[in-house]
């Protein structure tokens, strides 16, 4: 692969921008197909780029036979799981996106998506409901993927999956308005035992010919025939998102217990289509001159209620049809209500300082949600680079820290 890696570039041109930044990201090979390792995926949902130039490296039947014999299994995961595996690890394209749907979702949500996989309602996965996953994942992709030469596409297909597929097999809708916005909607909608008779056919078809992957074996064992209870698998979704906010918490902390706020409003507008980001800083700067810092338990909690964005709209949207905007203490008693998730006083503020843009300490719809939502595309979509002004507090602290 990597010798052929020139006769490949022309691929990224019929690649959808999701299976672009997996491309960019992956580093290893196997038998045609693909693979990130979970430091490779850490580095695509962190990083605007990766680190170093990637050229797939060719994995060979013991060395994956060697990585998949070092999986934990699930009761041993933690929130520093991708982190130990590092680089002894491979994630399929399709494991990619359900990792990305995680990071992005409330926890009550896990429930809906075990009970997704859950098809004969034994309330235990195995791995062949697992891999139902796999057939979803990729009808979604098919209806997204960009149109031209059919033989680059094949191509293309052959390498995210691992396999050749037929774009009129399994989910046999009537037309375009059956098709759900995200993956997420896919999974949570396609709940009829009909439908997931098809894909389980499909899934059986097609398991054979599938090599395992970190993911399957730290679920379901060395050999396949161990099964998932939801409580292993809450643990590993709570522990992903964890240490996805770990990793970019502590790229700003420099050791520290805190970030700055400004800090804070560079991680927030990094993932949003923000054109002037600019105004956004300054007008943080000039309202909270002195820095408190935000606490990982403050950055978190911020983070859990984007997650519950949806609920949290609606209350809102209330505000919107009244044609009132949201105070303070409106705000953190809406995201309680809508969300459970209690925001301390001082990080309502500095979102208010943020997104308050013409400083009435009012927050509208659009002042809010409507940025708010492009932050929770996070890895579905590149990131946008942000200038990265440094107030003289923030020097003076990092340049302790450094002595």
């Amino acid at each position: 692969v990597t010798e052929n890696r020139s006769d490949l570039e022309d691929l990224h041109l019929y690649a959808t921008p999701r299976e672009q930044r997996f491309r960019r990201f992956a580093s290893l090979e196997y038998e045609g197909q693909l693979y990130m390792t979970p430091y490779d995926f850490i580095q695509a949902v962190t990083s605007d780029e990766p680190k170093h130039a990637k050229k797939w490296r060719s994995l060979s039947k013991q060395e994956l036979n060697q990585i998949l014999m070092e999986t934990p299994p699930v009761w041993k995961g933690s929130s520093k799981l991708f982190r130990n595996l590092n680089e002894k690890g491979v994630i399929s394209y399709t494991e990619y996106l359900f990792l990305l749907c995680i990071l992005t979702k409330p926890h009550a949500g896990f429930r809906i998506a075990f009970n997704m996989f859950d098809t004969d309602g034994n309330e235990m996965v195995d791995k062949k409901e697992f891999l139902v996953l796999q057939e979803i994942f990729r009808k979604k992709n098919e209806k997204r993927e960009k149109r031209g030469n059919e033989e680059k596409r094949a191509m293309l297909r052959l390498q995210l999956y691992g396999y050749h597929t037929s774009t009129n097999s399994v989910l046999k809708t009537e037309g375009e308005d059956l098709v759900p916005r995200s993956y997420w909607d896919t999974l949570r909608r396609s709940t009829s035992q009909a439908l997931f008779s098809d894909l389980a056919e499909r899934a059986d078809d097609i398991s054979s010919s599938l090599s395992d992957t970190t993911l399957l074996v730290h679920f379901f064992g060395k050999k396949g025939k161990a099964e998932l209870n939801f409580e292993d698998f809450y643990r590993f979704m709570d522990n992903l998102q964890t240490e996805v906010l770990e990793i970019e918490f502590l790229s700003y902390s420099n050791g520290m217990n805190t970030i700055s706020e400004e800090d804070f409003a560079h991680i927030l507008l990094r993932y949003t289509n923000v054109e002037n980001t600019s105004s956004y800083l300054e007008n943080m700067r000039c309202s909270i001159p002195e820095e408190k810092g935000i606490t990982f338990e403050e950055f978190r909690s911020f983070f859990q209620f984007l997650n519950n964005l949806e609920d949290f709209t609606i209350a809102m949207q209330m505000y919107n049809f009244a044609s009132r905007s949201i105070g303070q203490d409106e705000f953190k008693r809406a995201v309680y209500v809508a969300t459970g998730v209690k925001l301390s006083a001082h990080l309502v503020n500095t979102v208010f300082k943020i997104f308050d843009v013409d400083r009435d300490d009012q927050l509208s719809y659009k002042e809010f949600i409507g940025i708010m939502k492009d932050r929770l595309n996070r890895g579905f979509r590149g990131y946008k680079p942000i200038q990265r002004y440094t107030t003289f507090k923030s020097c003076v602290r990092k340049e302790l820290y450094s002595r």
